[in-house]
């Protein structure tokens, strides 16, 4: 669990820094920043997408998912999640839900994370994660700098999903099968690109209601795959 304690600690401090990087920024450099970080989002969910396989599976993975979660209604729990945390907390950030999904799926959704956990697990081995670490530092960096202590809270469900495969690998390393990380890579790159469209401002969509996509895809590679 080692990798994953120091991953969850780069994101905290590295999302930590881009705060106060985020005090001094004027409105018109805010802006553009977003452009920026928006363009990225989407950059990195086209470099997870462009290997995909299974386009069926995951296509109706997609669909599957989107209506699992129109029919929970999981954005307006997030939503209702983020507001009692931000009153608690005392924190004013408008963006706080934007910031904690669009950070959970870059830094939690991805081969790299899962065969990192996977590796920690089966061999006892840190060396990807550790790297995975420098990256998500200057990511959360970034990503804070633009919304905030959101991206700071999503070292939580990192902890807690990174964790998990860890423990899983332990005694069942074989379920992660190429196949099933680079689905989940696939859904995950493409709601990434989803949240890219959402800081672009170009069409507000409902990425969060599309989350159980994640667990729909592992389900149907699992049984047809």
């Amino acid at each position: 669990m080692l990798g994953t304690l120091v991953n969850a600690a780069a994101v905290i401090i590295g999302g930590s820094i881009g705060m106060l990087l985020k005090k001094n920024m004027p409105q018109r450099v805010t802006t553009i920043y977003f452009q920026a970080v928006g363009l990225f989002t989407i950059a990195i969910g086209i470099t997870m997408v462009v290997k995909m396989d299974h386009i069926l599976i995951v296509v109706g993975s997609l669909a599957i998912g989107s209506v699992l979660g129109e029919w929970m209604n999981l954005e307006a729990g997030v939503d209702k999640m983020s507001n009692f945390l931000k009153k608690k907390l005392r924190i004013g950030n408008e963006k706080f839900s934007e910031g904690l999904i669009t950070s959970f799926l870059l830094f939690c959704i991805g081969s790299m994370t899962i065969i990192g956990a996977l590796d920690e697990g089966i061999r006892g081995s840190h060396e990807l994660l550790f790297t995975k670490s420098l990256m998500d530092f200057f990511s959360a960096m970034l990503l804070a700098s633009a919304f905030g202590v959101g991206v700071v809270f999503s070292a939580i469900p990192l902890l807690i999903f990174q964790g998990a495969i860890t423990l899983i690998a332990m005694g069942a390393s074989t379920f992660f099968t190429p196949v099933l990380i680079q689905g989940l890579t696939s859904v995950g790159g493409i709601l990434l690109i989803g949240l890219g469209i959402n800081i672009l401002e170009i069409k507000k969509l409902r990425i969060i209601n599309m989350l159980p996509s994640l667990v729909v895809v592992v389900f149907l590679l699992w049984i047809f795959a």
